[in-house]
């Protein structure tokens, strides 16, 4: 007498209503444990919310530009200038300290690098959010030796912001006297060649 075949076996054993409450007890509880053990796992790619807040670091290369010459990037919806300071420019960093509101930088955010009278890491490259520390405005370039009548005389060059009059030389240092409270923020930077920049990098 041969055995039934699998088929008629199943179709001729009546359903255990107890196995078969086990064995959906059983595949929910896996369900459940592989949805438990994949959420870690699919949230450790998920950026973490300081990183979100802080945005996106921008790589930028100055290869192409001149002695004197400004470029503006954007990080984080605002634009940070990168200018190529001459010698001169260099030059004119000392010898009015004594006009400037914070001369050394103590009051003011910048990398602890640029904490020096150029406030760069490399002195010949000024790194530096473009907006006034005042009221948001932006400023603009001025010159040495300019006429803008809202830099007063002797001008050594800088930057000057339209709206409320606040002034700063070339490495974003406020002079006495003016709306704004702070020198202009130097964002974290580091250099990834001789000509490559990497602006916004969380060092912390």
């Amino acid at each position: 007498m041969t055995d039934p075949a699998p088929t008629a076996l199943a179709a001729a054993t009546p359903p255990d209503p107890e196995r078969r409450s086990w064995l959906i007890a059983t595949g929910a509880a896996g369900g459940a444990a592989v949805v438990a053990t994949s959420l870690p796992f699919a949230s450790s790619f998920a950026p973490s919310e300081r990183a979100r807040a802080r945005g996106a670091a921008v790589e930028v290369d100055i290869g192409d530009l001149p002695p004197g010459a400004m470029k503006t990037v954007e990080w984080r919806g605002k634009p940070v200038w990168v200018l190529r300071r001459t010698p001169g420019m260099l030059a004119a960093l000392t010898g009015q300290e004594a006009e400037l509101a914070d001369p050394g930088s103590a009051r003011s955010q910048q990398p602890d690098e640029a904490r020096n009278p150029g406030r760069a890491i490399r002195p010949e490259v000024f790194v530096a959010v473009g907006i006034c520390t005042h009221l948001g405005c932006s400023p603009s370039t001025v010159p040495q030796g300019s006429n803008n009548p809202g830099v007063g005389e002797h001008w050594q060059g800088g930057f000057f912001c339209p709206c409320h009059g606040s002034t700063f030389d070339i490495a974003g240092r406020v002079f006495r006297n003016k709306p704004a409270p702070t020198n202009l923020e130097v964002p974290p930077h580091r250099w990834l060649s001789d000509t490559r920049l990497l602006i916004g990098e969380d060092q912390a």
